[in-house]
């Protein structure tokens, strides 16, 4: 029986709140006082309302039931990632993520796995016969196994196709024939090189676009999958990844294709920091509950010490554990659609959306994505995001706990260094300027790495 607990109480308009805010404010500007402005262009007030909406809210298509605890893992060598592997699976993954840049022994990778987890590969490389091998031992063995290729995805961060355009393209088309749900649009170096959340939505989209314009009529009615970097600004994020979902469902339509799209996410490197390095596992955590609120399939955590440390059990087991602790313990695997008809990330998410769309339409009318990422517009856009954001950062403005504000002068890191954690320089000849990612604390860090005693 549905009991309305508010019957008593009359209803308040916008514009009774608004005014009773003005007259609290004593005399100052209601505008400039609480009204700020995000990076995307997008004007935060102070409160929302169901008097700001005049149709119902848009059902977010594909929004999962539940989502899966991920587990990233590197493909180096076969028995070590094996048993790292069953010892993920064996504490609370739910799902394996396999990046591989080359041919594998496979037998040795999958040795002792069931049809009860799901493997996905991402493969660096595209080798269409090595494709059919492992889906041929997967079928035979019942594994639950998906293969992802993204191509252009390699072209953005490498600056070089695997090999060349059109024998990546077709290479890429017979993998299709093979298995239907390959491709993969990795979005996240987007984010980690400084795009901000519109920018992140309409190249998303627009990468997609590139293979529906190719590969619509492979697909089968199977779905996209995209690869998604998570920042800190919690509700923006939440929306961000309804409104990929949105802006996807319309891209869809256009090519009359599956409207609904899987979705990976994990969180951003870019606010990630070397000193104070304990608050990185604040910031993950906050990152992977936009993530599940947001509605991604799968989420995959990022251990604190990542930018700084190889792959150790110890930072792996605790990023897991952040996730078991949302899941089982935080109840945010009871409800599925959670963000549903919440009047701020409703207006979040349509603004998102819309802005997202107006960007891709640009894109498209100046040639499309490939086009753009040739001519280097997309780096040029995303770098003035990234110089924005890193002003932000200079000034104070955008704070990371730790590292501009509150730092912890005594904090030595010199010799906990197992891997170099800035941007490397390594001059070769590329057909295109990638995308680089950076990290907004890169600059502090190696002037406090310098003053150490």
């Amino acid at each position: 029986m549905k009991t309305n607990l508010f019957k008593d109480f009359e209803p308040v308009s916008a514009k009774a709140w608004k005014q009773k805010i003005q007259v609290d404010l004593k005399g100052a500007d209601y505008n400039d006082t609480l009204i700020w402005e995000s990076l995307e262009g997008i004007k935060v007030k102070p409160f929302y309302h169901q008097d700001d909406f005049n149709k119902p809210f848009i059902p977010i298509p594909g929004q999962p039931i539940s989502w899966k605890i991920g587990q990233h893992l590197f493909i180096d060598d076969e028995a070590i990632v094996n048993s790292l592997a069953l010892d993920a699976a064996s504490r609370g993954a739910e799902s394996l993520y396999f990046t591989a840049h080359k041919t594998f022994d496979y037998k040795t990778v999958f040795n002792g796995f069931t049809s009860k987890i799901l493997i996905q590969v991402y493969l660096h490389f595209l080798d269409a016969n090595f494709v059919t091998e492992l889906k041929t031992y997967a079928k035979s063995n019942g594994l639950q196994l998906q293969v992802l290729v993204d191509p252009i995805g390699n072209l953005g961060t490498d600056g070089n196709w695997f090999s060349k355009e059109q024998e990546d393209l077709k290479i890429t088309s017979e993998i299709l024939k093979k298995t239907p749900t390959a491709l993969l649009i990795d979005t996240s170096h987007y984010q980690n090189a400084g795009a901000n959340m519109v920018q992140q939505i309409a190249y998303a989209l627009s990468h997609a676009n590139e293979y529906l314009n190719h590969y619509s009529d492979s697909l089968n009615n199977n779905y996209l999958t995209f690869k998604i970097s998570v920042g800190s600004n919690y509700f923006f994020e939440i929306a961000k990844i309804r409104a990929l979902r949105l802006g996807y469902a319309a891209l869809a339509k256009v090519h009359n294709v599956n409207p609904e799209c899987k979705i990976i996410a994990t969180p951003t490197l870019r606010n990630k920091t070397l000193y104070d390095y304990n608050v990185n596992m604040l910031r993950t955590t906050t990152e992977c509950m936009s993530a599940v609120l947001g509605g991604a399939d799968m989420v995959m955590n990022l251990p604190y010490d990542a930018i700084y440390h190889k792959s150790n059990e110890f930072g792996e087991r605790i990023s897991r554990n952040q996730l078991l602790i949302l899941k089982e313990e935080s109840y945010f695997d009871a409800v599925s659609n959670t963000a549903d008809g919440s009047y701020y990330i409703e207006s979040l998410t349509q603004e998102l959306a819309e802005k997202s769309l107006r960007l891709l339409k640009d894109i498209e009318s100046s040639g499309g994505f490939l086009s753009q990422l040739k001519d280097g517009t997309i780096q040029r856009k995303i770098a003035e995001s990234a110089e924005k954001e890193q002003a932000l950062f200079n000034e104070g403005k955008l704070v990371l706990l730790g590292t501009n504000k509150h730092p912890n002068t005594q904090d030595r890191m010199k010799d906990d260094l197992e891997l170099y954690p800035f941007l490397k320089h390594n001059p070769r000849k590329t057909l295109i300027k990638p995308v680089i990612a950076k990290r907004l604390a890169q600059a502090l860090e190696q002037k406090r790495l310098a003053e150490e005693e």
